[in-house]
């Protein structure tokens, strides 16, 4: 290393000044000119992000530790999100920091050490949120039949959104809104994660309303390029959405830690619109299916309540007959009445009569006139306790009758049954009184029928495990 110029020279010979500036300045140049632009291979350490937009990092191996930086400008064209733990490859140029006297790469690109290593970072990351209980299936929420607005989170410059578009219009046209994100590199994870919570935040009757399902798409591409849907953010975002969500991440192979917590996961993004809105053609021949099933099943069942009816009726007494029959009570009811009213009027005029025999005459118009009063009363007091004795009589006729019927011989015979009677009338109840030749007269429900005992009655078997006369069952 040549001094620089306008370097003072010590008193001691050929050992060189420099001021501090100096010194940071010749370093600088030295290590700059020496490496220039490399590639270094370590783990991602002690990620900073500051609020400046800078990102702050240490590269290391097992034994060695390089400081890096990445500059705000550089972040959004960073196609690989860094993180503590990452094993990558960093591209840029090596530089010195004068402020603490250290050496720092300055980062222009950043990209995956290994598949291995990303797997394993992958793995390690699914089995800490599943432990959360972020996958679990009691949390996936239904997705609505038929939803109103369709929300989609996706970039509006690819394929994916006119993919879902062309297949909503075929299947059953329904309001779209598109939330614009970056599907790729060091922003993507929070651009997604910033679509569904603003979605999540939207009022459901507003000026925009709130969608009633959500679609979170992204084309094909390598591990690398899907890394946005296996971050964390996102991952927390659809766990954490009140919105029904459907994830359709890549192509069919391809899988993220999105699909694990979104409630839906779609094969294509293709997939995920078939899966938000049903076939109109379909659900129309559907709706005409039911209709016509609906109509006969009402149909069937008025005519099996119309039977019904109809079959109840014809055992019940018409109200002609029913009215006749209540019109004779009540006839026979106010003659009873009327015998007894009669009655009574008499034994009370007789009481009167010889009441007024002992009264004087100056009181007997009074006592006529107050008799008579309370003869009107009594006549209607006695109307009141004739009704209702008769009532109570009607009542107790009507029980004694319907007890008669019911122990009544009559009513045995029409289930079936005879009453056998002897030349002399009485009931044969056992063999042992009827000799053969003695006439018999047996009545059924409908009439009499007469018979003859002839032979000899048949004598009852002895129970089984008789004396030794018993014989064989053979």
């Amino acid at each position: 290393m040549h001094p620089p110029a306008g370097s003072r020279q010590q008193s001691v010979p050929g050992v060189p000044e420099y001021t501090v500036a100096e010194l940071s300045a010749a370093v600088r140049r030295t290590v700059e000119g020496v490496f220039g632009r490399i590639r270094v291979r370590g783990e991602v350490t002690n990620l900073k992000r500051p609020s400046s937009g800078h990102w702050y990092f240490d590269l290391k191996d097992s034994e060695n530790v390089v400081a890096a930086v990445l500059w705000r400008s550089t972040v959004p064209r960073l196609r690989t999100n860094l993180e503590d733990g990452l094993e990558v490859i960093i591209t840029g140029r090596l530089t010195t920091y004068p402020g603490r006297s250290q050496y720092q790469l300055v980062v222009d690109q950043a990209e995956l050490a290994g598949m291995g290593a990303l797997l394993k970072l992958l793995e390690e990351r699914r089995r800490a949120l599943a432990a959360e209980g972020l996958f679990d299936k009691s949390r996936k929420k239904r997705l609505p039949m038929l939803p109103e607005v369709v929300g989609v989170v996706t970039s509006p410059t690819g394929a994916v959104f006119s993919d879902i578009l062309h297949r909503l219009r075929d299947r059953f046209p329904r309001r779209v809104l598109l939330w614009p994100v970056q599907v790729q590199g060091a922003v993507a994870a929070p651009d997604i994660a910033g679509a569904i919570h603003g979605f999540n935040r939207l009022p459901e009757r507003g000026l925009v309303p709130r969608p009633d399902v959500l679609i979170i798409a992204r084309g094909g591409g390598s591990v690398e390029d899907l890394w946005a849907f296996n971050e964390e953010v996102v991952v927390r975002a659809l766990a954490g959405s009140r919105i029904p969500t459907i994830s359709a991440i890549g192509h069919e192979t391809d899988t993220t830690l999105a699909d694990f917590a979104a409630d839906v996961c779609a094969p294509t993004p293709t997939a995920a619109a078939e899966l938000a809105v049903p076939v109109r053609a379909d659900l129309i021949v559907l709706t005409r299916s039911l209709g016509g099933r609906l109509f006969n099943a009402t149909d069937r069942s008025l005519k099996q309540r119309r039977d019904q009816v109809a079959g109840l009726s014809r055992g019940l007494r018409g109200p002609r007959e029913i009215l006749d029959s209540a019109t004779q009570r009540l006839d026979h009811a106010g003659m009873r009445l009327d015998r007894a009213e009669s009655g009574l009027v008499q034994r009370y005029a007789h009481r009167l009569d010889v009441a007024c025999r002992h009264l004087r005459v100056k009181l007997l118009r009074a006592t006529i006139s107050d008799g008579a009063g309370r003869l009107q009363r009594a006549v209607a007091t006695l109307d009141r306790d004739v009704r209702r004795d008769l009532k109570e009589r009607a009542r107790r006729l009507k029980d004694l009758s319907s007890l008669l019927e019911s122990v009544s011989h009559k009513s045995v015979l029409k289930r079936g049954y005879a009453v056998v009677r002897d030349d002399k009338k009485r009931p044969v109840t056992s063999i042992a009184g009827v000799k053969p030749g003695v006439p018999l007269d047996i009545e059924l429900k409908d009439g009499h029928i007469g018979a003859v005992a002839a032979g000899k009655p048949i004598k009852k078997r002895p129970p089984s495990g008789g004396g030794p006369d018993q014989g064989s069952l053979v």
